[in-house]
């Protein structure tokens, strides 16, 4: 089949440019495959980070066609004219957020007129963790013209029966991550981070309230007081990182807080997941995180929040631990229980099978299925 994905691509950055890529290379193997990407995602005022551009090398040397300027229509309808002259079989569109809905819905508009090619939206998130004026009505244009819907999560697949009628979907989680090297050895990795404390918990990924940080670090004096831990905090600050910063201040555990505030490209992820005894998701909302399958692909367990897919993705008691949101007692007495009863080796077992569930194999399979019937 020829098939073209619609999404963000190298060098814009991110994990869904990342995802994109990583599909493409799977799908060739079998398919004829390429990336239509955007010259402009975001206007810079909307964007909340440092750049939009990945510091590191692309992934995969798959064909990517930047044409998508997200607020100029003009650039939509080359874009169907471009797809229009491949003449693929099918088109995927990577759906994360409202803001694209006017964008996707255009072009997938166009290409179901002028093209036999059926539509395949990949659904990340329907409804955005920061809801916006108008969101409903552009995910609803987005979606006018798809064939068929994968989501990662049940709650994805909820918001998607509650946005369309008699949807045509499957689900299947989000692949692991295994576009990030080798794994290094604790001790090499914490060598290279400048750590020393035997005990190492993880948060990573971009910071913004809905992530729950604030709730990780309000744990940490009570972790702190029966056992010496070291918390690093790897990600890009899209909320203002000095309140962060005066919180652990607040709270006297800026010894034992390591602040990497920048975006952290796929060659530095490894020594980050590999320097961890287990990764911490605090998060207040989700619809699922990318980050559960990469410290699965490190070998590494999970703390997170009972929210969203979490927990379908976290097999409590056997990959991780499940606590409620908005508890720091909670995630203490797990980050605390972790090491009193040596729980990484017994959750050790079990992620091995995870991985497998969590397979670009599947991944694959599902979309080719979909596709086809």
């Amino acid at each position: 089949m020829k098939i073209i994905i619609v999404g963000t691509a190298y060098p814009l950055r991110g994990a869904f440019a990342q995802l994109n890529a990583t599909l493409a290379w799977h799908l060739s193997k079998k398919h004829d495959v390429e990336i239509v990407s955007f010259k402009r995602q975001y206007p810079n005022f909307l964007f909340p980070g440092k750049t939009q551009i990945d510091p590191g090398k692309p992934l995969y040397n798959v064909p990517i066609t930047p044409i998508i300027d997200s607020l100029n229509p003009f650039s939509w309808m080359a874009t169907v004219r471009y797809i229009q002259a491949q003449r693929p079989d099918a088109v995927i569109f990577r759906y994360w957020l409202p803001f694209l809905g006017a964008c996707f819905g255009f072009i997938a508009s166009g290409v179901k007129r002028t093209t036999r090619a059926k539509i395949l939206y990949l659904c990340d998130n329907i409804v955005p963790h920061e809801h916006r004026f108008g969101d409903r009505a552009l995910t609803r244009y987005a979606f006018r013209n798809v064939d068929r819907f994968l989501v990662h999560s049940r709650t994805v697949e909820q918001d998607l029966r509650n946005c369309v009628a008699d949807p045509h979907y499957a689900q299947a989680p989000l692949p692991v991550g295994d576009t990030f090297g080798k794994q290094l050895s604790k001790q090499q990795a914490r060598k290279l981070l400048g750590v020393h404390e035997k005990n190492v918990i993880l948060f990573f990924g971009y910071i913004r309230r809905y992530k729950g940080l604030q709730h990780l670090l309000a744990a940490m004096p009570m972790i702190l007081s029966k056992r010496k831990v070291k918390l690093l905090v790897v990600g890009e600050f899209y909320d203002e990182e000095e309140d962060y910063r005066k919180q652990i201040a607040d709270l006297k555990i800026a010894q034992h807080v390591l602040i990497k505030s920048d975006y952290i490209a796929n060659e530095e992820v490894a020594k980050y997941f590999s320097a961890c005894d287990v990764a911490v998701l605090p998060y207040v909302s989700a619809t699922q995180s990318a980050v559960v399958p990469v410290a699965f692909y490190f070998h590494r367990p999970v703390i997170t929040t009972n929210v969203g897919g979490l927990p379908e993705d976290v097999e409590n008691g056997q990959t991780g631990v499940i606590v409620p949101p908005g508890r720091p007692d909670a995630l203490a007495n797990a980050v605390l229980d972790f090491y009193k009863n040596k729980r990484e080796r017994r959750f050790g077992a079990k992620i091995t099978k995870a991985k497998k569930r969590h397979s670009w194999g599947n991944y694959v399979a599902t979309i080719e299925k979909l596709m086809k019937e």
